[in-house]
């Protein structure tokens, strides 16, 4: 990853209205999906548009340090399959604060023969794995917590999957199901998931299942409480990572919160990534939304009035820091609801945005799954110091209260590095009308 050096605290100038052109960089989620996928596949596959960040960096080190090779050049990754073996019979993997790595990778370790230890920062000891580890014992594994407290460092004595039948809860991140998925085609036999619980982000469990079709294993599902894997390969092929749904989300409410209008190039109604449900909400709330395939165009409502309204995000929670701030400016409350697993992110965002929403004057109720938000009376004098919580999405969401309200500063704005290094550029290079 480019190193990008950042200030303390950022400083947003107020902008728009926008009519601006945007291309966002490649999808996070399908990069680590397709990282996995492609490092268990029989052969060598080309991954093209991937992402270039801390969350993908730190995937890329650990398949090499597992002896799969993965080459950069780029947003280009060329991956060197294994077929299903892990070459190193050793290692201890440190991922940093990516939830996606941590979790895929330890389902990837064990299938292999030998001992590993995955670890992260402080907050990633706090994100809860023991799900995903009881299950994965189910099927033959042998890990356990090296503290004895459901969080990591992982460690995993790994002698291959016997595969059966399992149960995996869903109450909590769609990840662990995604993490059993993508290596369940090379356990010993047929695998069985079932889901426990109401399964969260059902859209992060699509991608996974379309992903591993294009790779050539088909799954056999019942609704999204039971998931039949059959032994299989994955063969290599080359793949095209579309854009960042959950990035452009930012450049849509960018264009919400400053007036006019914005475009992103490459994420349209064809995505099949989740987030770009946003759109949709956002269309709700006042805004005109043209798209094709590939591109969507978000205008604001002519002036820059936006709608309230009640919107279940359990789907798409990682846009909900973003649609919170974006209520600020609407014409009546905006009910954010159904979004428990926000509080086991890489930080409570539930708890974060309501302490950094209230900086601005805003009346805001939090409540066990969800956050009202009234829109604000009168705009904040001074400067309103914002606090990020080592939170990529908060820093990236609140800083587009900041396109409207000046003196908005963003502390710790290095955070963004984690899915996207030159979010803060790219915002301030947007164009006015």
């Amino acid at each position: 990853m480019p190193a990008t050096h950042f200030p303390d605290t950022l400083t947003i100038t107020p902008r728009g209205p926008l009519a601006a052109r945007v291309t966002i960089p490649g999808s996070k989620s399908l990069t680590n999906r397709a990282l996995i996928v492609a490092a268990l596949a029989e052969g060598v596959s080309t991954l093209y548009g991937c992402l270039i960040a801390e969350d993908s960096e730190v995937m890329v080190r650990a398949l090499n340090q597992l002896g799969i090779l993965v080459e950069v050049d780029g947003s280009t990754f060329t991956v060197h399959g294994a077929g299903g073996t892990i070459p190193a019979d050793s290692a201890d993997l440190d991922v940093r604060l990516s939830g996606t790595s941590i979790r895929f990778l330890a389902a990837l370790v064990s299938l292999g023969q030998g001992a590993y230890r995955l670890d992260g920062t402080q907050r990633m000891r706090e994100r809860p794995i023991g799900d995903l580890l009881t299950s994965l014992n189910q099927l033959g594994a042998n890990t356990r917590n090296e503290a004895d407290n459901d969080c990591p460092p992982v460690v995993i004595e790994a002698r291959g999957l016997q595969g059966g039948t399992t149960q995996i809860a869903g109450d909590k991140s769609s990840q662990f199901l995604s993490a059993l998925l993508m290596s369940a085609p090379y356990a010993e036999r047929e695998v069985a998931l079932e889901v426990t619980g109401v399964l969260q982000s059902k859209p992060f469990v699509d991608l996974t299942l379309g992903l591993m079709a294009d790779f050539g294993v088909q799954v056999q599902q019942d609704g999204y409480s039971r998931f039949v894997i059959p032994s299989g390969r994955y063969q290599a092929r080359n793949y095209a990572i579309e854009g960042d749904a959950t990035a452009a989300g930012y450049f849509w409410g960018a264009a919400a919160v400053a007036g006019g209008e914005v475009t992103v190039e490459n994420v349209g109604h064809a995505a099949r990534q989740g987030d770009k449900r946003l759109m949709y909400v956002l269309r709700d709330m006042g805004c005109t939304l043209t798209t094709t395939a590939t591109s969507s165009t978000l205008r604001a409502p002519d002036g820059g009035v936006l709608k309230g309204g009640t919107f279940d995000l359990n789907d798409i929670p990682d846009q909900a820091q973003t649609l919170a701030v974006v209520a600020l400016f609407a014409d009546s409350p905006v009910h954010i609801t159904n979004v428990w697993n926000m509080r086991i992110k890489e930080t409570d965002r539930l708890r974060a945005v309501r302490n950094e929403l209230v900086k601005f004057g805003a009346q805001v109720e939090e409540g066990d799954d969800d956050i009202l938000i009234y829109p604000l009376k009168t705009l904040p004098k001074g400067e309103v110091h914002i606090d990020t919580y080592g939170d990529h999405r908060m820093a990236m969401a609140f800083a587009l209260a900041g396109l409207r309200i000046p003196g908005v500063v963003i502390h710790d704005p290095q955070c963004v590095t984690k899915t996207f290094p030159d979010f803060f550029e790219r915002l301030a290079n947007l164009q006015g009308a």
